[in-house]
């Protein structure tokens, strides 16, 4: 009989209707947790969840639009209802606008990426910082990019939300560390086999990059590791 490391604990994971989060949301339900799924697309979710329950895992769908207004807070109420703390939040839902030089940005595009990207972000951990705080082994992941530490041409729009993002991150991380249990960590999942990676190598053999199961089967060790906060890894195996 396998371990479940995560058993009796509460998960979130943002954008988990499909690749990395999808990937990371199963992994984690495997452990032991229970995972709430959220996502736009509800049909996916559920794909996910069943998938969850035929492996014995269980999982609620929180289907949600992060750019919605007041969405997060409706959730943060809905979890704070059932549960009395959360033990781990991904944070893994991103947009990536039309790659295009910074003076060609287009604006609307680049508004709802940092939406989504920064600004969404800020709301989640403002909202489930009180649920993380009553856990007595909270951790928060959000998955990055390495354009936001290595700018690229034509990335601009996406390379500044995820630099911001990282920053929140970072600056979360510092204040929590030495007055709760939260521990934050900043993962770079590296080139993935995901929809938002064929949409930006269109040409790349989908086969010469990892599953998305790399990447989640990585998130799960990390999130049993007691590291320190913030701290920062990258996954760049291939299997």
């Amino acid at each position: 009989m396998s371990e479940k490391p995560f058993s009796g604990q509460v998960a979130l994971v943002t954008g988990a209707s499909r690749g990395i989060g999808a990937a990371t949301a199963e992994a984690i339900a495997a452990a032991g947790a229970h995972v709430v799924l959220t996502g736009r697309d509800v049909k996916a979710l559920e794909a996910v969840e069943e998938r969850i329950f035929a492996a014995g895992g269980s999982a609620t769908i929180a289907p949600l639009d992060l750019a919605e207004p007041d969405a997060i807070a409706r959730l943060a109420s809905a979890i704070s209802s059932r549960w009395q703390a959360l033990d781990i939040l991904v944070i893994n839902a991103a947009i990536l606008p039309q790659l295009s030089s910074v003076t060609d940005i287009d604006g609307p595009a680049f508004n709802k990426a940092l939406t989504v990207n920064v600004l969404a972000t800020q709301a989640l951990l403002a909202a489930f910082d009180p649920l993380l705080r009553k856990s007595v082994d909270a951790r928060v992941i959000g998955l990055t990019s390495s354009v936001a530490e290595k700018p690229r041409a034509y990335w601009g729009a996406y390379a500044a939300s995820k630099a911001a993002f990282e920053v929140l991150l970072d600056c979360y991380a510092q204040e929590t560390r030495n007055i709760s249990k939260i521990r934050v960590a900043i993962v770079n999942p590296g080139a993935t086999r995901t929809a938002m990676r064929a949409r930006a190598m269109p040409g790349e053999d989908p086969a010469s990059v990892k599953p998305p199961e790399v990447v989640a089967e990585r998130l799960v060790s990390l999130l049993g590791e007691q590291f320190a906060s913030p701290h920062r890894d990258s996954v760049n195996s291939l299997s």
